[in-house]
């Protein structure tokens, strides 16, 4: 078993405030901006092709979400994860629904062969993404984490990076070591977008991370312990939705100990 502090790597977020690059769908664009704020990173949403790849450049991480789909957006998406393998920033794919069109499809495998530093998706979507048959109903995953936990050691082989794999149980892998972390709170699939933003907290966590593992993982840990604060003052979504960025903003390093419940194996 290995130990991973959350609050270490919470406290070093906050502490520089990285630049949070986000080629993210539409839907997204407000609640992630809103969360990457609340954990104290700074977001930026460049999606234009002429200044995207630039762009990347000047951040401390990237994310790319291919949610809402277009041939403009595709061409930034890929320059952009380009400049950041030649300028050295970590870079996070969410395939939304990566499995529903052969557009997706498509898309879904030249990002991936752009090599991403984390991959995060539902289980269905990185069953996908790995070219194997799985369930999936538009974004909403059909299968449960766990059955998603070979094709992301796959992945992780592949692109010798990380796969996060979100869900009632999430896991995290780099092909070797894999943690499952336990938390959150049933009102979070009820809320637009939270997958997404969550997306851009683990970009935040990995600017400047020394390991892209124990940085993901922090980063879903933080998630999940701000969904239970949350969900304890919630009457619905609605009420959630601001308390979650409440959780979030005020979360520290005591209630991330005291909360957080991840189990890590370093296993072959």
């Amino acid at each position: 078993m290995l130990a991973i502090d959350p609050a270490a790597h919470l406290a070093r977020v906050r502490e520089t405030s990285p630049l949070v690059h986000n080629i993210t769908n539409h839907v997204a664009m407000n609640s992630m901006a809103n969360v990457l704020l609340a954990i104290g990173a700074s977001p930026a949403m460049v999606h234009a092709r002429e200044e995207a790849a630039e762009f990347t450049a000047l951040a401390g991480a990237l994310t790319i979400n291919i949610g809402t789909l277009s041939p403009h957006w595709v061409d930034a998406m890929e320059a952009s994860a380009l400049a950041a393998g030649e300028t050295g920033r970590p870079w996070v794919l969410d395939p939304v629904a990566v499995g529903a069109t052969r557009y997706r499809r498509e898309t879904g495998a030249r990002l991936l062969a752009l090599s991403p530093d984390v991959i995060r998706g539902n289980a269905s979507e990185i069953i996908a993404l790995a070219g194997q048959a799985g369930g999936g109903r538009g974004v909403d995953s059909t299968d449960p984490a766990e059955a998603a936990l070979d094709a992301a050691r796959r992945l992780a082989r592949q692109t010798d990076g990380v796969v996060a794999v979100t869900g009632e149980v999430d896991l995290v892998t780099d092909g070797r070591r894999v943690a499952r972390l336990r938390g959150g709170h049933p009102l979070m699939p009820r809320v637009t977008t939270l997958g997404c933003a969550l997306t851009g907290v683990v970009a935040a966590f990995l600017a400047g991370a020394d390991d892209p593992f124990e940085a993901t993982v922090a980063a879903l840990a933080c998630y999940a312990v701000a969904g239970e604060l949350a969900g304890e003052l919630a009457n619905g979504p609605g009420s959630f939705a601001v308390a979650f960025l409440d959780a979030l903003f005020h979360l520290e390093g005591e209630a991330l100990t005291e909360r957080a419940r991840l189990e890590v194996d370093d296993a072959p």
